[in-house]
C-alpha cells in the first residue's frame, strides 16, 4: 500500500510526538512509528496512525470515528493493539497506538509460500484462538449500565492480525475499521477486502459478531490450505461467490486436515448467520478441544521460533538448544507413534516359544512392511513411528496394522503384549531425523509410552480418541485422563483376540 509523493505527510514533530518512520500507507490512514519523550530521559515507541486528508474532510466519517475510537480506547486485553490517544492537530485526526515489532499475518502467510512449506496447521490453529480470544472479549464488551455496546470489528483479515517477535498475536484496527465501513452503509457503496467479507456484508444487512467469525474462518481455511477461498481477479465474481458461500472441501487441497476441523471450518462459514457458531467462545472452545484432542501443542514461544525462521530466509532453520551450530527443521508435520513392550506373561504354563531378540525381529518386519520407522528398539521394546506424509487417516490405520501384527505376534510368542499408540505432531530435524533434544518425554511420544504402561495388565493396544477416529476396527472406551484444568484426552482399547 503506498501514497503518492504529494499527499505524504511529513517526518518530525507532530504534536507531542516525533514521527520517526514511515511504515504503511493506504486508503484510510498514513501509519508511522513514532516516539514520546518524557521526564528523566523517558521514551515510549507507539504508533501514529494519521486519518488521510479527504476523509477528514468528510464530517461523518470524523464523527463515526471518533465514536468508534471512544469504545477502541476501552479495549484493553493482551490480543488487541492498545489504543493509547485519540486527537486532532490542525485538521489531522490521528490514533496514537501500541507498536508491535515484528510483522502482519499476510506477510507470515506470504513468506511460507515462498519457502515451499505449507503453512504449519498447528501454527495456524494457534493464531486464530489467539485471535478468537481478542473477539469474544470486544464482542462482549458492556457499558456502564450493562448494555452491550455491540463491536463488530467488520474487517478481519491477515492484515490487521498482528504477529510480534515474542510471538504475541494482536488485533488492530477496530475504530477505523468500523468507522470506514458504517460511512460506505451510508453511501451504500462497498470498498475493502471484499474476499474477506460475509455474505451480509456484501449485501447491505445488519452486522453483528458473526460476521467477524465467518471473516476469521476464512483466514484460516486460505491459511492452511493454501488457496484464496473467494479472491478472483474480477470484483464481481469475488463478491457473487461470497453471497453464494460455496465452500470447497478444505482436505481436497491437505489431506491432513482431519474431518473434525473442516466441521469446524464448515460451520463458521454458513451463508446463514444462525447457522453459524453463537459467538467467538463456543469457536474458540471447539478449536481448543480439537487441538488437544489432536495433540497439537503450540506456544508463543514456537510462533516467535518460526517468525525467527522466517526472518532468516528459510523456514527450516532452527539453532539448536545446545549451541550455536544451525540444524534444519521440516515444519511441523503429522505423526503417528506406536510403543511397544512384551512382558511374561506371570498366568502362562509353558516358556515362550521365541526370544525377545526373535521377537524384535518379527516387530520389526511389521513396522518396515507397513511404512513405519523404527526409532527406539531393544530386546522387548520399541518405537515407532508414521510421519503422516499421505494424511493422519493413513498413518493411523498403518501403524493400527503394524500394532495388531505386533499384538498377535507377541502373544503368540508367549509374551503379554503392552502397546500404545497417539497422533500428534512433531517438528524433525532434516539432519537427525529426529525431534529437537527432549521428543522422547513430549507429546504423542510420551503419551504412546504412558499408555503402552497403562496396557499392561491389559495385553491390548490402547489408542487416542482422534487415533480412533481414523479405523473401523470396533473399540471400546476405558475412560478419560485430565491433562489440563476441564481438559482431558479420551482411551480406548482395541481388543486383538
Amino acid at each position: 500500500m503506498y501514497l503518492s509523493g504529494e499527499s505524504m505527510s511529513e517526518l518530525g514533530s507532530f504534536g507531542k510526538y516525533e514521527l520517526i518512520e514511515r511504515i504503511a500507507a493506504g486508503g484510510m490512514a498514513e501509519v508511522f512509528r513514532a516516539r514520546r519523550r518524557g521526564l528523566a530521559g523517558f521514551e515510549k515507541i507507539l504508533v501514529i496512525k494519521k486519518i488521510l486528508p479527504h476523509l477528514a474532510q468528510e464530517k461523518e466519517f470524523v464523527e463515526l470515528f471518533i465514536d468508534e475510537a471512544r469504545i477502541a480506547v476501552q479495549l484493553i486485553h493482551v490480543n488487541i493493539v492498545q489504543v493509547f490517544d485519540l486527537g486532532e492537530i490542525d485538521g489531522c485526526y490521528f490514533m496514537a497506538m501500541e507498536y508491535v515489532q515484528g510483522m502482519d499475518l499476510s506477510r507470515v502467510i506470504s513468506q511460507t509460500a515462498r519457502s515451499g512449506n505449507p503453512f504449519p496447521i498447528p501454527l495456524a490453529l494457534f493464531i486464530i484462538t489467539e485471535v478468537l480470544k481478542a473477539l469474544q472479549f470486544a464482542h462482549n464488551r458492556q457499558d456502564e449500565q450493562g448494555h452491550s455496546l455491540n463491536i463488530v470489528h467488520c474487517d478481519i483479515s491477515p492484515q490487521n492480525v498482528l504477529i510480534s517477535h515474542a510471538g504475541e498475536v494482536k488485533l488492530t484496527d477496530f475504530g477505523i475499521s468500523r468507522a470506514a465501513f458504517q460511512l460506505e452503509e451510508q453511501h451504500q457503496v462497498i470498498r475493502g477486502k471484499y474476499a474477506y467479507m460475509a455474505p451480509e456484508q456484501v449485501e447491505g444487512r445488519q452486522l453483528d459478531r458473526k460476521t467477524d467469525l465467518f471473516a476469521l474462518t476464512i483466514v484460516l481455511y486460505e491459511m492452511i490450505t493454501g488457496r484464496r477461498l473467494f479472491k478472483r481477479k474480477d470484483k464481481n465474481e469475488t463478491l457473487r461467490r461470497v453471497r453464494q458461500a460455496d465452500v470447497p472441501s478444505p482436505r481436497d487441497y491437505r489431506m491432513e486436515i482431519s474431518e473434525e476441523l473442516e466441521g469446524i471450518i464448515y460451520k463458521g462459514l454458513k451463508r446463514r448467520p444462525e447457522d453459524r457458531y453463537a459467538d467467538a467462545g463456543e469457536m474458540l472452545m471447539d478449536l481448543s478441544n480439537l487441538m488437544i484432542n489432536e495433540g497439537y501443542r503450540y506456544t508463543n514461544n514456537d510462533l516467535a521460533a518460526y517468525l525467527r525462521d522466517l526472518k532468516a530466509g528459510n523456514t527450516m532453520a532452527r539453532k539448536s538448544l545446545g549451541g550455536d551450530s544451525i540444524q534444519r527443521y521440516l515444519p511441523p508435520c503429522v505423526v503417528v507413534v506406536v510403543a511397544a513392550e512384551a512382558n511374561r506373561d506371570l498366568f502362562r504354563q509353558t516358556p515362550p516359544v521365541r526370544t525377545l531378540s526373535e521377537l524384535n525381529e518379527q516387530w520389526t518386519e511389521a513396522v518396515v512392511s507397513n511404512s513405519g520407522t523404527i526409532w527406539e528398539q531393544a530386546d522387548g521394546s520399541m518405537l515407532a513411528v508414521w510421519v503422516a506424509r499421505s494424511g493422519l487417516k493413513t498413518g493411523v490405520q498403518r501403524a493400527v496394522r503394524a500394532a495388531i501384527s505386533i499384538c498377535e505376534t507377541t502373544r503368540g510368542s508367549g509374551f503379554r503384549p503392552c502397546i500404545g499408540l497417539s497422533p500428534g505432531v512433531a517438528r524433525i530435524s532434516a539432519e537427525t531425523q529426529r525431534p529437537e533434544p527432549g521428543w522422547e518425554l513430549a507429546g504423542p511420544f510420551y503419551l504412546a509410552r504412558w499408555m503402552m504402561n497403562f496396557s499392561a495388565h491389559r495385553g491390548e493396544i490402547i489408542l487416542s480418541e482422534v487415533a480412533k477416529r481414523q479405523i473401523e476396527q470396533k473399540t471400546q472406551q476405558l475412560g478419560q485422563i485430565s491433562i489440563q484444568k476441564n481438559r482431558y484426552i479420551n482411551l480406548y482399547e482395541l481388543s486383538v483376540r
